[in-house]
């Protein structure tokens, strides 16, 4: 990875700090993406090579347009927790918000505190009239983030993964929030 912008705060919250890659993810990032119950939705487990390149993918994204889905920090002890963000989708013109967290971590409402505080970024510093997430129809705990979030049943559809896995079929659940719906919550 480059140095540039390596471990930069972009957002925080009470618990946690959203930043940009730093080396010293990797190792735990390659952990992430090859337990198979993280990946369950998510396509086939990732090699270490895989997330690493990932990891570089989604960096250099970040220094192009500024965010991405970036590491998680639990702030009291700097424990990398997982990725969060907003992200293009290649099935949809909205962006997309999504996390991924290490099963560990799972159950503490880190998922919706740090995609709830990309949400309200998104909507007012980017700008933008509408986020999307997508998830695999039988992931109800992702499905439960999302409605945590304030976002509603959009549509169901059946998509193509663009992994490098090979491209599987699923059957998507994708919810939605705008920007108005959003304020409407948030006054």
């Amino acid at each position: 990875m480059e140095e540039e912008r390596l471990g930069e705060m972009l957002l925080a919250t009470p618990r946690l700090i959203l930043r940009s890659w730093r080396p010293d993810d990797l190792e735990t990032f390659a952990a992430l993406n090859a337990d198979p119950e993280v990946m369950r939705y998510l396509g086939a487990e990732l090699s270490t090579e895989q997330a690493t390149q990932l990891a570089e993918d989604i960096q250099e994204r970040f220094l192009q347009r500024g965010f991405g889905m970036l590491p998680v920090e639990r702030r009291e002890d700097g424990v990398f927790l997982g990725i969060c963000g907003i992200n293009y989708t290649p099935w949809y013109p909205d962006e997309e918000i999504g996390w991924r967290f290490a099963g560990e971590h799972w159950g503490h409402g880190y998922a919706t505190e740090s995609a709830a505080a990309w949400m309200s970024w998104a909507f007012t510093e980017l700008g933008v009239p509408r986020l999307i997430s997508v998830t695999d129809a039988p992931n109800v705990r992702s499905i439960a983030v999302m409605k945590r979030l304030g976002m509603v049943f959009d549509h169901e559809a059946d998509l193509e993964d663009d992994s490098e896995s090979g491209g599987e079929r699923f059957r998507a659940v994708v919810h939605s929030i705008t920007a108005e719906q959003w304020r409407s919550g948030h006054v």
